[in-house]
Protein backbone atom coordinates (compact mmCIF):
# COMPACT_ATOMS: atom_id res chain seq x y z
CA UNK A 1 0.00 0.00 0.00
CA UNK A 2 1.29 3.60 -0.79
CA UNK A 3 1.86 5.15 2.32
CA UNK A 4 0.13 8.52 1.38
CA UNK A 5 -3.33 6.76 1.04
CA UNK A 6 -2.85 5.15 4.92
CA UNK A 7 -3.79 6.34 8.31
CA UNK A 8 -1.54 6.43 11.41
CA UNK A 9 -3.81 3.60 13.08
CA UNK A 10 -2.10 0.15 13.07
CA UNK A 11 -3.84 -2.32 13.26
CA UNK A 12 -2.07 -4.00 15.77
CA UNK A 13 -2.82 -1.09 18.28
CA UNK A 14 -6.58 -2.49 18.43
CA UNK A 15 -8.08 -4.75 20.38
CA UNK A 16 -7.97 -7.90 18.08
CA UNK A 17 -7.30 -11.48 18.39
CA UNK A 18 -4.27 -13.15 18.25
CA UNK A 19 -5.56 -15.45 15.47
CA UNK A 20 -7.04 -12.50 13.63
CA UNK A 21 -3.99 -10.36 13.78
CA UNK A 22 -1.85 -13.33 11.87
CA UNK A 23 -4.51 -13.50 9.14
CA UNK A 24 -3.80 -9.45 8.96
CA UNK A 25 -0.36 -9.86 9.20
CA UNK A 26 -0.17 -12.58 6.36
CA UNK A 27 -2.16 -10.03 4.21
CA UNK A 28 0.78 -7.35 4.56
CA UNK A 29 -1.71 -4.81 6.35
CA UNK A 30 0.10 -2.89 8.81
CA UNK A 31 -1.56 0.39 8.79
CA UNK A 32 -5.55 0.79 8.38
CA UNK A 33 -6.78 2.93 5.12
CA UNK A 34 -9.11 6.54 6.32
CA UNK A 35 -12.51 3.68 6.05
CA UNK A 36 -10.93 1.06 8.06
CA UNK A 37 -9.85 3.63 10.39
CA UNK A 38 -12.89 5.38 10.84
CA UNK A 39 -15.50 2.40 10.86
CA UNK A 40 -13.29 0.01 12.79
CA UNK A 41 -13.14 1.36 16.42
CA UNK A 42 -16.94 1.96 16.35
CA UNK A 43 -17.47 -1.89 15.00
CA UNK A 44 -15.52 -3.38 17.48
CA UNK A 45 -17.63 -1.51 19.99
CA UNK A 46 -20.45 -3.62 18.62
CA UNK A 47 -21.87 -0.40 17.27
CA UNK A 48 -23.42 -0.18 13.85
CA UNK A 49 -21.78 1.34 11.09
CA UNK A 50 -23.56 2.87 7.96
CA UNK A 51 -19.95 3.42 5.60
CA UNK A 52 -19.71 5.22 2.02
CA UNK A 53 -16.34 4.32 0.45
CA UNK A 54 -16.05 3.15 -3.17
CA UNK A 55 -14.05 -0.07 -4.22
CA UNK A 56 -10.55 0.18 -3.52
CA UNK A 57 -10.40 1.68 -0.47
CA UNK A 58 -10.31 -1.10 1.94
CA UNK A 59 -13.89 -1.26 3.08
CA UNK A 60 -14.02 -5.44 2.74
CA UNK A 61 -11.39 -5.90 5.22
CA UNK A 62 -12.89 -3.53 7.58
CA UNK A 63 -16.06 -5.45 7.53
CA UNK A 64 -14.30 -8.47 7.34
CA UNK A 65 -12.20 -7.67 10.43
CA UNK A 66 -15.03 -6.18 12.71
CA UNK A 67 -17.31 -9.11 11.88
CA UNK A 68 -14.61 -12.39 12.89
CA UNK A 69 -13.36 -10.09 15.89
CA UNK A 70 -17.35 -9.78 17.41
CA UNK A 71 -17.71 -13.76 16.22
CA UNK A 72 -14.28 -14.60 18.10
CA UNK A 73 -14.95 -12.83 21.17
CA UNK A 74 -18.49 -14.13 21.68
CA UNK A 75 -17.10 -17.67 21.02
CA UNK A 76 -14.48 -16.96 23.85
CA UNK A 77 -16.88 -15.65 26.42
CA UNK A 78 -16.84 -13.03 28.49
CA UNK A 79 -14.49 -14.60 31.17
CA UNK A 80 -12.38 -15.28 28.25
CA UNK A 81 -12.66 -19.47 28.14
CA UNK A 82 -12.93 -20.94 24.94
CA UNK A 83 -16.44 -22.39 24.02
CA UNK A 84 -17.59 -26.09 24.44
CA UNK A 85 -16.14 -27.56 21.34
CA UNK A 86 -19.25 -29.09 19.17
CA UNK A 87 -18.11 -32.55 19.27
CA UNK A 88 -17.40 -33.39 22.98
CA UNK A 89 -18.37 -36.60 24.51
CA UNK A 90 -20.31 -35.19 26.71
CA UNK A 91 -22.63 -33.91 24.01
CA UNK A 92 -25.23 -35.68 22.82
CA UNK A 93 -25.44 -34.87 19.41
CA UNK A 94 -23.27 -32.45 17.34
CA UNK A 95 -25.14 -29.90 15.73
CA UNK A 96 -24.15 -28.58 12.14
CA UNK A 97 -22.55 -25.12 12.84
CA UNK A 98 -25.01 -22.35 11.59
CA UNK A 99 -23.85 -19.32 10.17
CA UNK A 100 -22.73 -16.33 12.09
CA UNK A 101 -21.91 -14.15 9.93
CA UNK A 102 -23.64 -13.00 6.86
CA UNK A 103 -22.61 -11.11 4.07
CA UNK A 104 -24.44 -9.80 1.23
CA UNK A 105 -23.18 -8.87 -2.10
CA UNK A 106 -25.03 -7.83 -5.30
CA UNK A 107 -22.67 -9.46 -7.80
CA UNK A 108 -21.03 -13.12 -7.90
CA UNK A 109 -18.07 -11.60 -8.53
CA UNK A 110 -17.58 -9.31 -5.70
CA UNK A 111 -18.74 -12.17 -3.45
CA UNK A 112 -15.90 -14.62 -4.96
CA UNK A 113 -13.61 -11.53 -4.03
CA UNK A 114 -15.25 -11.33 -0.40
CA UNK A 115 -14.58 -14.68 0.04
CA UNK A 116 -11.02 -14.56 -1.11
CA UNK A 117 -10.04 -12.28 1.68
CA UNK A 118 -12.09 -13.79 4.23
CA UNK A 119 -10.19 -16.86 3.65
CA UNK A 120 -6.68 -14.57 4.50
CA UNK A 121 -7.88 -12.64 6.97
CA UNK A 122 -9.56 -15.92 8.89
CA UNK A 123 -6.92 -18.37 7.84
CA UNK A 124 -5.83 -18.69 11.86
CA UNK A 125 -9.38 -18.37 12.79
CA UNK A 126 -11.06 -21.63 12.30
CA UNK A 127 -14.23 -20.32 10.66
CA UNK A 128 -15.70 -22.66 7.60
CA UNK A 129 -16.65 -19.89 4.96
CA UNK A 130 -19.39 -20.81 2.33
CA UNK A 131 -20.68 -19.37 -0.42
CA UNK A 132 -23.74 -18.75 -2.84
CA UNK A 133 -24.14 -17.76 -5.43
CA UNK A 134 -25.75 -18.40 -9.15
CA UNK A 135 -24.72 -19.48 -12.35
CA UNK A 136 -22.90 -22.75 -11.18
CA UNK A 137 -21.70 -24.87 -8.63
CA UNK A 138 -25.66 -25.53 -7.16
CA UNK A 139 -24.68 -29.03 -5.81
CA UNK A 140 -21.18 -27.95 -4.77
CA UNK A 141 -22.24 -24.59 -2.50
CA UNK A 142 -25.18 -26.79 -1.45
CA UNK A 143 -23.12 -29.78 0.36
CA UNK A 144 -20.55 -27.14 1.65
CA UNK A 145 -23.18 -25.35 3.47
CA UNK A 146 -25.08 -28.33 4.54
CA UNK A 147 -21.52 -29.21 6.36
CA UNK A 148 -21.48 -26.60 8.41
CA UNK A 149 -20.21 -23.04 7.81
CA UNK A 150 -19.60 -19.93 10.34
CA UNK A 151 -19.47 -16.84 7.20
CA UNK A 152 -22.06 -17.62 4.57
CA UNK A 153 -20.99 -14.89 1.94
CA UNK A 154 -23.48 -14.76 -1.37
CA UNK A 155 -25.79 -13.25 -3.46
CA UNK A 156 -29.46 -12.83 -2.73
CA UNK A 157 -31.21 -15.17 -5.15
CA UNK A 158 -29.34 -18.33 -4.41
CA UNK A 159 -29.24 -17.62 -0.57
CA UNK A 160 -33.15 -17.32 -0.81
CA UNK A 161 -33.07 -21.20 -2.75
CA UNK A 162 -31.07 -22.74 -0.06
CA UNK A 163 -33.20 -20.98 2.72
CA UNK A 164 -35.98 -21.28 1.57
CA UNK A 165 -34.97 -25.51 1.63
CA UNK A 166 -33.63 -25.15 5.03
CA UNK A 167 -30.24 -25.42 4.33
CA UNK A 168 -29.03 -23.71 6.52
CA UNK A 169 -30.68 -21.33 9.09
CA UNK A 170 -30.30 -17.57 9.92
CA UNK A 171 -31.25 -17.44 13.81
CA UNK A 172 -27.59 -17.43 15.13
CA UNK A 173 -26.35 -15.09 12.73
CA UNK A 174 -24.04 -12.22 15.06
CA UNK A 175 -23.02 -10.04 12.10
CA UNK A 176 -25.47 -8.78 8.79
CA UNK A 177 -22.86 -7.07 6.25
CA UNK A 178 -24.66 -5.28 3.08
CA UNK A 179 -21.89 -4.41 0.47
CA UNK A 180 -22.58 -2.47 -2.25
CA UNK A 181 -25.81 -1.40 -0.84
CA UNK A 182 -26.62 0.99 -3.99
CA UNK A 183 -26.05 -2.33 -6.13
CA UNK A 184 -28.68 -3.62 -4.49
CA UNK A 185 -30.97 -1.23 -5.41
CA UNK A 186 -30.23 -0.99 -9.06
CA UNK A 187 -30.04 -4.66 -9.70
CA UNK A 188 -33.52 -4.94 -8.44
CA UNK A 189 -32.39 -6.83 -5.13
CA UNK A 190 -34.16 -4.99 -2.47
CA UNK A 191 -37.30 -7.52 -2.09
CA UNK A 192 -34.93 -10.26 -1.32
CA UNK A 193 -32.89 -8.04 1.07
CA UNK A 194 -35.50 -7.07 3.34
CA UNK A 195 -36.87 -10.92 2.98
CA UNK A 196 -33.32 -12.25 4.39
CA UNK A 197 -32.82 -9.51 6.70
CA UNK A 198 -36.29 -10.18 8.66
CA UNK A 199 -35.60 -13.46 9.66
CA UNK A 200 -32.11 -12.52 11.10
CA UNK A 201 -32.11 -11.87 15.24
CA UNK A 202 -33.28 -8.82 16.15
CA UNK A 203 -31.28 -5.73 14.87
CA UNK A 204 -30.57 -4.95 18.67
CA UNK A 205 -28.86 -8.44 19.12
CA UNK A 206 -26.47 -8.57 16.02
CA UNK A 207 -23.55 -6.11 14.58
CA UNK A 208 -24.59 -4.19 11.29
CA UNK A 209 -22.37 -3.27 8.51
CA UNK A 210 -23.37 -1.62 5.67
CA UNK A 211 -21.08 -0.16 2.97
CA UNK A 212 -22.20 1.81 -0.33
CA UNK A 213 -20.28 3.83 -2.80
CA UNK A 214 -22.83 6.77 -2.20
CA UNK A 215 -25.88 6.89 1.34
CA UNK A 216 -28.81 7.88 -1.00
CA UNK A 217 -31.68 8.10 0.55
CA UNK A 218 -33.09 4.83 -0.48
CA UNK A 219 -30.11 3.37 1.35
CA UNK A 220 -30.39 5.11 4.29
CA UNK A 221 -33.85 4.24 4.32
CA UNK A 222 -32.55 0.70 4.51
CA UNK A 223 -30.69 1.47 6.66
CA UNK A 224 -32.61 2.91 9.91
CA UNK A 225 -35.09 -0.08 9.03
CA UNK A 226 -32.82 -2.86 9.42
CA UNK A 227 -30.13 -1.65 11.75
CA UNK A 228 -29.85 -0.21 15.31
CA UNK A 229 -28.74 3.55 15.21
CA UNK A 230 -26.13 2.99 12.59
CA UNK A 231 -22.95 5.19 12.74
CA UNK A 232 -22.42 7.11 9.69
CA UNK A 233 -18.99 7.28 8.17
CA UNK A 234 -18.80 8.80 4.70
CA UNK A 235 -15.02 8.94 2.95
CA UNK A 236 -15.30 11.47 -0.01
CA UNK A 237 -14.81 9.37 -3.34
CA UNK A 238 -13.29 12.31 -4.85
CA UNK A 239 -10.76 12.72 -1.82
CA UNK A 240 -9.65 9.35 -2.02
CA UNK A 241 -8.87 8.14 -5.63
CA UNK A 242 -9.24 11.09 -8.32
CA UNK A 243 -6.06 13.62 -6.22
CA UNK A 244 -4.03 9.93 -7.29
CA UNK A 245 -4.67 9.53 -10.52
CA UNK A 246 -2.83 10.95 -13.39
CA UNK A 247 -5.65 12.32 -15.78
CA UNK A 248 -5.60 13.44 -19.70
CA UNK A 249 -8.38 14.35 -22.04
CA UNK A 250 -8.86 13.78 -25.40
CA UNK A 251 -11.53 15.62 -27.52
CA UNK A 252 -12.02 12.72 -30.55
CA UNK A 253 -13.83 13.04 -33.43
CA UNK A 254 -16.48 9.67 -33.27
CA UNK A 255 -15.16 8.11 -35.90
CA UNK A 256 -11.58 8.76 -34.74
CA UNK A 257 -12.08 7.47 -31.43
CA UNK A 258 -11.46 3.28 -32.35
CA UNK A 259 -8.04 4.09 -33.95
CA UNK A 260 -7.15 6.55 -31.14
CA UNK A 261 -8.02 3.75 -28.51
CA UNK A 262 -6.10 0.87 -30.62
CA UNK A 263 -3.25 3.23 -30.89
CA UNK A 264 -3.16 4.39 -27.15
CA UNK A 265 -3.34 0.51 -26.60
CA UNK A 266 -0.23 -0.43 -28.80
CA UNK A 267 1.77 2.51 -27.05
CA UNK A 268 1.06 0.56 -23.68
CA UNK A 269 2.72 -2.31 -24.61
CA UNK A 270 2.13 -4.82 -21.48
CA UNK A 271 0.03 -2.82 -18.96
CA UNK A 272 -3.20 -3.83 -17.61
CA UNK A 273 -5.84 -2.23 -19.12
CA UNK A 274 -9.63 -1.79 -18.60
CA UNK A 275 -11.89 0.16 -20.91
CA UNK A 276 -15.11 1.63 -19.58
CA UNK A 277 -18.18 2.03 -22.21
CA UNK A 278 -21.81 3.25 -21.52
CA UNK A 279 -23.82 0.55 -23.47
CA UNK A 280 -23.16 -3.42 -23.28
CA UNK A 281 -23.56 -3.33 -27.38
CA UNK A 282 -20.87 -0.95 -27.53
CA UNK A 283 -18.42 -2.89 -25.34
CA UNK A 284 -19.04 -5.63 -27.87
CA UNK A 285 -18.21 -3.41 -30.94
CA UNK A 286 -15.10 -2.31 -29.10
CA UNK A 287 -13.97 -5.79 -28.01
CA UNK A 288 -14.60 -7.18 -32.38
CA UNK A 289 -12.41 -3.94 -33.36
CA UNK A 290 -9.83 -5.12 -30.98
CA UNK A 291 -9.60 -8.35 -31.47
CA UNK A 292 -9.72 -7.78 -35.40
CA UNK A 293 -6.15 -5.22 -34.95
CA UNK A 294 -4.44 -7.71 -32.96
CA UNK A 295 -5.46 -6.87 -29.52
CA UNK A 296 -6.39 -9.86 -27.13
CA UNK A 297 -9.31 -8.06 -25.41
CA UNK A 298 -12.57 -9.39 -23.84
CA UNK A 299 -16.12 -7.79 -23.03
CA UNK A 300 -17.44 -8.74 -19.56
CA UNK A 301 -21.11 -8.43 -19.26
CA UNK A 302 -24.04 -10.25 -17.64
CA UNK A 303 -24.84 -12.07 -20.71
CA UNK A 304 -21.63 -14.38 -20.25
CA UNK A 305 -21.64 -17.62 -18.53
CA UNK A 306 -20.52 -17.64 -14.89
CA UNK A 307 -17.54 -19.45 -15.45
CA UNK A 308 -16.34 -17.65 -18.17
CA UNK A 309 -16.55 -14.73 -16.77
CA UNK A 310 -14.99 -15.88 -14.08
CA UNK A 311 -12.26 -17.67 -16.24
CA UNK A 312 -11.92 -13.68 -17.76
CA UNK A 313 -11.62 -12.33 -14.55
CA UNK A 314 -8.60 -15.21 -13.78
CA UNK A 315 -6.62 -14.37 -16.73
CA UNK A 316 -6.82 -10.55 -16.57
CA UNK A 317 -5.68 -10.67 -13.09
CA UNK A 318 -3.13 -12.93 -14.00
CA UNK A 319 -1.91 -11.08 -17.38
CA UNK A 320 -2.66 -13.54 -20.05
CA UNK A 321 -6.01 -11.12 -21.01
CA UNK A 322 -4.51 -7.66 -21.11
CA UNK A 323 -7.97 -5.51 -22.01
CA UNK A 324 -10.81 -5.58 -20.30
CA UNK A 325 -13.84 -4.23 -21.58
CA UNK A 326 -16.87 -3.43 -19.67
CA UNK A 327 -19.70 -1.04 -18.85
CA UNK A 328 -20.38 0.40 -15.31
CA UNK A 329 -23.35 -2.26 -14.52
CA UNK A 330 -21.06 -5.38 -15.22
CA UNK A 331 -17.59 -3.64 -13.91
CA UNK A 332 -18.80 -2.46 -10.23
CA UNK A 333 -17.60 -4.33 -7.62
CA UNK A 334 -14.60 -6.12 -9.04
CA UNK A 335 -11.87 -6.42 -7.47
CA UNK A 336 -8.48 -6.17 -9.64
CA UNK A 337 -4.92 -5.38 -8.85
CA UNK A 338 -2.20 -3.24 -10.40
CA UNK A 339 -4.70 -1.71 -13.46
CA UNK A 340 -2.32 0.45 -14.91
CA UNK A 341 -4.62 2.21 -17.50
CA UNK A 342 -8.27 2.65 -17.56
CA UNK A 343 -9.68 4.32 -20.79
CA UNK A 344 -12.89 6.08 -20.81
CA UNK A 345 -13.87 5.45 -24.41
CA UNK A 346 -17.32 6.75 -23.44
CA UNK A 347 -17.37 9.49 -20.61
CA UNK A 348 -19.87 8.18 -18.35
CA UNK A 349 -23.01 10.49 -18.06
CA UNK A 350 -22.50 10.48 -14.15
CA UNK A 351 -19.73 12.17 -12.46
CA UNK A 352 -19.68 9.96 -9.94
CA UNK A 353 -18.99 6.91 -12.03
CA UNK A 354 -16.11 8.80 -13.43
CA UNK A 355 -14.83 8.58 -9.77
CA UNK A 356 -15.52 5.39 -9.98
CA UNK A 357 -13.84 4.07 -13.02
CA UNK A 358 -10.66 5.77 -12.59
CA UNK A 359 -10.58 4.17 -9.15
CA UNK A 360 -9.71 0.90 -10.74
CA UNK A 361 -6.28 2.17 -11.57
CA UNK A 362 -5.87 3.65 -8.10
CA UNK A 363 -6.27 0.51 -5.26
CA UNK A 364 -5.67 0.57 -1.94
CA UNK A 365 -3.25 4.02 -2.27
CA UNK A 366 -1.79 3.02 -5.71
CA UNK A 367 -1.10 5.62 -8.24
CA UNK A 368 -2.72 4.93 -11.82
CA UNK A 369 -3.49 6.47 -15.30
CA UNK A 370 -6.57 7.14 -16.90
CA UNK A 371 -7.40 8.56 -19.94
CA UNK A 372 -11.18 10.02 -21.14
CA UNK A 373 -12.26 10.54 -24.87
CA UNK A 374 -14.77 13.58 -24.61
CA UNK A 375 -16.54 12.71 -27.80
CA UNK A 376 -19.14 14.13 -29.91
CA UNK A 377 -21.75 11.94 -28.07
CA UNK A 378 -20.66 12.27 -24.46
CA UNK A 379 -18.67 15.71 -24.25
CA UNK A 380 -21.24 17.24 -22.44
CA UNK A 381 -20.76 15.76 -19.60
CA UNK A 382 -17.31 16.85 -18.66
CA UNK A 383 -18.25 20.42 -16.89
CA UNK A 384 -20.17 17.94 -14.54
CA UNK A 385 -16.97 16.03 -14.03
CA UNK A 386 -14.56 18.52 -13.51
CA UNK A 387 -17.05 20.04 -10.62
CA UNK A 388 -17.28 17.00 -9.07
CA UNK A 389 -13.72 16.26 -9.08
CA UNK A 390 -12.84 20.25 -8.57
CA UNK A 391 -10.32 20.40 -11.08
CA UNK A 392 -9.69 20.73 -14.83
CA UNK A 393 -8.60 17.47 -16.58
CA UNK A 394 -5.27 17.87 -18.54
CA UNK A 395 -6.13 18.07 -22.24
CA UNK A 396 -4.12 15.83 -24.61
CA UNK A 397 -3.78 16.38 -28.38
CA UNK A 398 -3.10 14.16 -31.57
CA UNK A 399 -2.97 14.32 -35.24
CA UNK A 400 -4.61 12.04 -37.77
CA UNK A 401 -1.44 11.19 -39.00
CA UNK A 402 -0.64 9.78 -35.42
CA UNK A 403 -3.75 7.56 -36.20
CA UNK A 404 -3.60 3.89 -36.98
CA UNK A 405 -4.77 2.26 -39.86
CA UNK A 406 -6.94 -0.07 -38.51
CA UNK A 407 -8.73 -3.45 -39.63
CA UNK A 408 -12.34 -4.13 -39.48
CA UNK A 409 -13.75 -6.74 -37.90
CA UNK A 410 -14.83 -10.16 -40.13
CA UNK A 411 -18.19 -10.22 -38.94
CA UNK A 412 -19.67 -6.60 -38.86
CA UNK A 413 -20.54 -6.02 -34.97
CA UNK A 414 -23.89 -4.70 -34.17
CA UNK A 415 -24.35 -1.17 -34.62
CA UNK A 416 -24.16 0.91 -32.03
CA UNK A 417 -24.24 5.03 -31.19
CA UNK A 418 -25.43 7.74 -29.00
CA UNK A 419 -28.26 7.55 -26.98
CA UNK A 420 -31.46 8.68 -29.24
CA UNK A 421 -29.65 7.33 -32.15
CA UNK A 422 -30.09 4.74 -34.55
CA UNK A 423 -28.61 1.55 -32.32
CA UNK A 424 -28.10 3.64 -29.68
CA UNK A 425 -29.78 4.64 -26.53
CA UNK A 426 -31.95 1.64 -24.46
CA UNK A 427 -35.46 2.65 -25.42
CA UNK A 428 -34.30 2.51 -28.95
CA UNK A 429 -36.06 -0.67 -30.40
CA UNK A 430 -37.52 -0.78 -33.67
CA UNK A 431 -40.28 -3.29 -34.09
CA UNK A 432 -39.57 -6.67 -35.91
CA UNK A 433 -40.80 -6.05 -39.80
CA UNK A 434 -43.49 -8.45 -39.94
CA UNK A 435 -43.78 -11.14 -42.67
CA UNK A 436 -47.05 -10.60 -45.20
CA UNK A 437 -49.17 -13.36 -44.55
Amino acid sequence: MSQNHLSDLRFDTLDLDQDLLAGIRDAGFEFCTPIQASTLPIALDNRDVAGQAQTGTGKTAAFLIAAYQRVLSTAAGDDGAEAPVENADNAPKAQKRQPRIFALAPTRELAVQIAKDAEVLGKHTGLKIGLAFGGTDYEKQRRTIEDGIDLLIGTPGRIIDYYKQGVFKLDQVQVAILDEADRMFDLGFIKDIRYLLRRLPKPEQRLNLLFSATLSHRVMELAYEHMNEPELIRIEPDKVTADRVRQAIFYPANEDKLPLLIGLIAEMGDARIMVFVNMKRDAERVEAYLLANGINARAISGDVPQKKRLRMLMDFQSGELPVLIGTDVASRGLHIPDVQYVINYDLPQDAEDYVHRIGRTARAGAAGNAISFACESYAMSLPDIEDYIGHKIPAANYTQEQLPKIERPARKPRRSGPPGRRGGGRGDRRPRRQNPR
